[in-house]
């Protein structure tokens, strides 16, 4: 299975260190997704995020629809849209347009948390109500018949249509970093992707259980599981540990409760004197990056898919120099031999 294993990249659209406007942080995307094609990764996928100075990510089809007509054959998609945040039906309309533009190349990944705060959960959302009840399995019901024009016939919106024909129905898989979205994932035959960037030590189970117990569907007619990690390399390992170390930084604060305003800088972060719990707090987010040279890189992640079972891992974008991010994606590939 892992001889093929197949690598694309989540993009967070971070600030790098020489991005000198948000359009820049967005063009620098644009540019790293046509490198990825002309590479052959697979797919290229935006996150959403809220509230934050440090990240240009808000809404993924914005991104998506640009990226889509910027390339030709990659695959772009969200990872994810945090539904809870959305009109089932929107959502619905949106991706059925950009499946309509971009015809078997649009991915729709799901999330169930609100990719931010509570406070902007609530801007966005604007009823306490709807962020204290959990309105997941419903919204996703409502989704897929959308798509699908199967809504049950005495639910109040069977007669609304989110688009023309239900053949504009994106790739669908259900994001999670924990058992919760595997269930969703299995009672519908979604694809599945675990987020090994924020919760590594569950990958292997969880990814193992959803292969173990899909049942074919109308989605997909084999189980579709795929793992995401951060991942920095570099010609040697020292320059692999250098340009890993902002997020590795960014990490370690957010384990403690604190927040960076703005990405660190790489010398920022290899400046940054740890405090011993900080530096006992950086050894557990350790699980959760692969760093080192692409041969180093490249067995670990062929490791990771034979526990997990996956036959495409997404590398987690968090390069906070431009330069060096182009240069990892272009080592890996040439490391993997990727093609189309």
């Amino acid at each position: 299975m892992t001889n093929n294993l197949k690598l694309s990249i989540l993009d967070l659209a971070y600030y790098t260190e020489n991005d000198s406007s948000p359009g820049d942080v967005l063009h620098n995307s644009t540019r790293i997704a046509q490198l990825a094609e002309k590479l052959g990764y697979h797919r290229y996928w935006f996150a959403e995020h809220h509230n934050s100075v440090a990240l240009m990510s808000m809404f993924p089809e914005i991104m998506i629809a640009h990226v889509a007509s910027k390339t030709e054959r990659i695959r772009v998609g969200s990872g994810g849209v945090m539904l809870p945040n959305h009109s089932a039906l929107s959502v619905a309309e949106r991706f059925s347009m950009l499946e309509a533009l971009h015809p078997g190349r649009i991915d729709l990944g799901i999330g169930r948390a609100p990719g931010t705060d509570g406070r902007t959960a609530f801007a966005l959302r604007r009823s306490w109500e709807a962020i204290k009840e959990d309105t997941f399995p419903e919204q996703l019901n409502d989704l897929l018949g959308y798509f699908g024009h199967d809504l049950p016939e005495k639910h109040p919106f069977a007669n609304v249509i989110a688009n023309p024909d239900p053949s504009l129905t994106p790739r669908i898989f259900m994001l999670g970093s924990s058992s919760g979205g595997v269930q969703f994932a299995l009672d519908k035959g979604l694809g599945f992707v675990f987020a090994g960037q924020i919760n590594a030590e569950m990958a292997v189970p969880v990814l193992k259980y959803y292969r173990k117990n899909f049942r074919p569907s109308k989605y997909y007619s084999e189980p579709k599981s795929m793992l995401s990690i951060s991942v920095f390399t570099a010609e040697t390992e020292e320059e692999a540990q250098y340009l890993a170390a902002p997020a590795l930084l960014m990490w370690t604060m957010l384990a403690t409760g604190k927040r960076f305003n703005v990405f660190p800088t790489s010398k920022e972060a290899n400046d940054y004197s740890y405090t011993l719990q900080e530096k006992a707090i950086r050894e557990q987010q350790l699980s959760k990056f692969v760093i080192g040279t692409p041969g180093k890189v490249a067995e670990q992640l062929h490791d990771w898919a034979k526990k997990t079972e996956v036959d495409e891992i997404f590398l987690v974008n968090g390069y906070a120099e431009m330069e060096a991010r182009k240069k990892a994606y272009t080592l890996l590939a040439k490391e993997f031999g990727l093609t189309y």
